[in-house]
């Protein structure tokens, strides 16, 4: 028997770590693939945020933890939101659980009920859709192009809310394309919203940091907007620290509270050693973060120049995270020794048997024209992986 539920049968794999697990197989059998396929900073945590989790395993931080964290790690939060942000919250508006996929998972279930619309710009992160599936929600999807830089309009976002509209989800910095909204823009999201009292407004900023406009701007910081927007972030991009698992949400009480109560039936607190370790990367230097980000511009620079000697390939030049985007659907219709590219999922295929490059298709984040390539990796990886792709999609014809 393998009749599995149906919220199960509802839910389709993760085409990012589908396509990281092929990559994988590859490289077992000596393939040599560059992968240019997962949403990992490269870099090692930081060795003072190492030190910390190495002194709370001898200070035998091995016992549960709060539900939603340990005190000192949400107020350690609290204020890293006051400092960066602008933004007051107290300690028993964050809830911390593992990883902010697990927070933005969270509040969908705390707040979607069978039926409810979810407002999901389009590109999107995979996990977004199919997590208001398991809500048992509906996914509105609103499209927004490479010409718009992948942002929506604020008469896109009024045009796509009914009154079924129960939460609209922003990512900025945003994952899959690297654009980032200003404060403008956001603004005028808000007033948009700001006429709509019933929708929650999940704002997802765990590409923070990895900013190449100058300081970060959240739909948090308007005061329309304040008691229905729960902001999620966490240590994973920023501090380099994707395996520790330390995600978190800042909300409105009553939905800190619902989280407190689902999360507690299911998880429990997340890893009370990754919390001292989180703890220590909101309150120790931040020095790390900077160093971080500069590499990751250098890099977003070197991949638009070496993606700009492509013909075929549109971009669009992000501004954040560390993916690019591009639109690539002149290669449709084209073929090489029998394999014929008829979407981006071909498209990635392709790469990945033929320049052994791995990248994700776009349709697994609403934009089957595009292909999403991460450069969280070495420069000269780097410039292997262009080189063997301008190769690979010459022989196209």
């Amino acid at each position: 028997m393998s009749n599995v539920s149906e919220r199960l049968a509802a839910l389709s794999p993760s085409e990012t770590l589908a396509m990281s697990q092929k990559s994988n197989e590859l490289k077992a059998k000596g393939v040599d693939v560059i992968n240019l396929s997962v949403g990992e900073p490269d870099f090692n945590t930081p060795e003072h945020i190492k030190q910390a989790a190495k002194e709370a395993v001898d200070r035998n931080f091995s016992f549960y933890s709060p539900v939603p964290g340990y005190p000192a790690l949400r107020q350690a939060i609290c204020e890293k939101l006051q400092r960066e942000n602008g933004l007051s919250y107290s300690p028993d508006q964050i809830v911390c659980s593992n990883g902010a996929k697990q927070a933005v998972c969270n509040v969908l279930l705390a707040v979607v009920s069978r039926g409810d619309e979810v407002i999901i710009p389009a590109p999107y992160w995979v996990s977004y859709p199919e997590m208001v599936t398991l809500a048992d929600g509906h996914s509105v999807i609103v499209p927004a192009g490479i010409e718009q830089d992948f942002k929506i309009t604020p008469a896109q976002l009024e045009a796509a809310i009914t009154p079924r509209s129960k939460a609209f989800i922003l990512c900025s910095p945003s994952n899959p394309t690297g654009s980032v909204y200003s404060r403008e823009e956001l603004e005028a999201l808000a007033s948009v919203l700001a006429k709509h009292p019933q929708i929650i407004i999940i704002s997802d900023e765990i590409y923070e940091h990895i900013n190449y406009l100058g300081a970060h701007q959240s739909i948090a910081q308007f005061s329309s907007l304040r008691d229905r927007v729960v902001v999620v972030n966490g240590v994973s991009k920023g501090y380099a620290m994707t395996g520790w698992r330390i995600g978190w949400i800042a909300a409105p009480k009553w939905i800190a509270s619902a989280c407190n109560t689902l999360q507690g039936q299911y998880t429990s607190g997340p890893c009370s050693v990754a919390q001292k370790a989180a703890e220590a990367a909101y309150t120790g230097d931040q020095s790390c973060v900077e160093e971080m980000r500069c590499a990751f511009e250098r890099r977003r620079n070197l991949v638009v120049e070496l993606i700009s000697r492509i013909p075929g390939l549109k971009l669009n030049e992000p501004h954040g995270a560390f993916y690019i985007f591009p639109d690539c659907s002149h290669y449709f219709g084209k073929s090489y020794k029998g394999m014929s590219i008829r979407n981006s999922s071909d498209l990635a295929m392709y790469l990945l048997e033929e320049a052994h490059v791995a990248c994700v298709a776009g349709a697994a984040f609403g934009a089957p024209d595009c292909i999403r390539m991460s450069y969280a990796t070495s420069d000269e990886n780097l410039k292997k992986a262009f080189e063997r792709m301008v190769t690979a999609l010459a022989n196209l014809s």
